[in-house]
């Protein structure tokens, strides 16, 4: 029927080619298209996400749409396509927010998820008390830290001298990345909040949020 909801039609394929986790789960559930997406259109998704309001929620909305804008290339073309067209987010990989190697390798260059890795992002936390009275494995934001910097040192060590080059980048681009998930899925508050590794391999095996984000990308 034509009028069925957006909600309810089909979700668009996941490119391989589409790197990020938290943008594959936004495709899969049908929140964003898996091509091109206008810049509004995915900074207010990713909002809603956050949970922020206010001016908390404006500076994060903002900071969002800096990092999509440049999500396809630096360069002046790169920049006004993604301003008047959107970002591409099935051209993602290799392009300047792919880590080559830096990041968690959770997630491959064909897009399969590698379990070992999971259990590996595992042994950087502790068993932490979630809000409902349970335990579950998870990471604060000193113990991902910790993570980031062995992931970074493991692809050191797989480069050559000329990776010292792109030793500030990488490392930049890692701020953008678990410690943002923190932010917008991390259980808790101040020193002891983190990030539950079961919420992450749903994310990353099956492509879904936890309810709370979902109840915040569809209110």
């Amino acid at each position: 029927m034509a009028d069925i909801a957006a909600s309810e039609a089909p979700a668009p394929q996941v490119s391989p080619n589409n790197p990020c986790p938290f943008l594959r789960a936004l495709v899969a559930g049908n929140y964003v298209g898996g091509h091109i997406v206008p810049l509004p259109e995915l900074t207010e998704t990713i909002g809603r996400a956050t949970g922020k309001t206010g001016m908390e929620g404006f500076i994060a909305r903002a900071k969002i749409f800096m990092v999509a804008q440049g999500a396809n290339g630096f360069g002046p073309i790169s920049q006004l396509r993604s301003l008047f067209n959107g970002a591409i987010l099935d051209e993602l990989r290799n392009g300047p927010l792919d880590k080559h190697g830096a990041g968690s390798r959770i997630l491959d260059q064909h897009a399969t998820v590698h379990e070992d890795e999971i259990a590996r992002l595992a042994s950087y936390g502790r068993d932490y008390k979630s809000p409902d009275g349970g335990v579950e494995r998870g990471l604060s934001a000193s113990e991902i830290k910790t993570f980031m910097a062995e992931n970074f040192q493991r692809a050191a060590g797989e480069h050559s001298t000329s990776w010292t080059i792109l030793h500030y980048y990488y490392r930049l681009l890692m701020l953008g990345e678990w410690p943002v998930l923190l932010d917008i899925m991390g259980k808790g508050e101040g020193k002891d909040r983190y990030l539950s590794v079961a919420e992450v391999r749903t994310l990353f095996v099956e492509r879904r949020f936890p309810d709370r984000i979902v109840a915040l990308l569809n209110g």
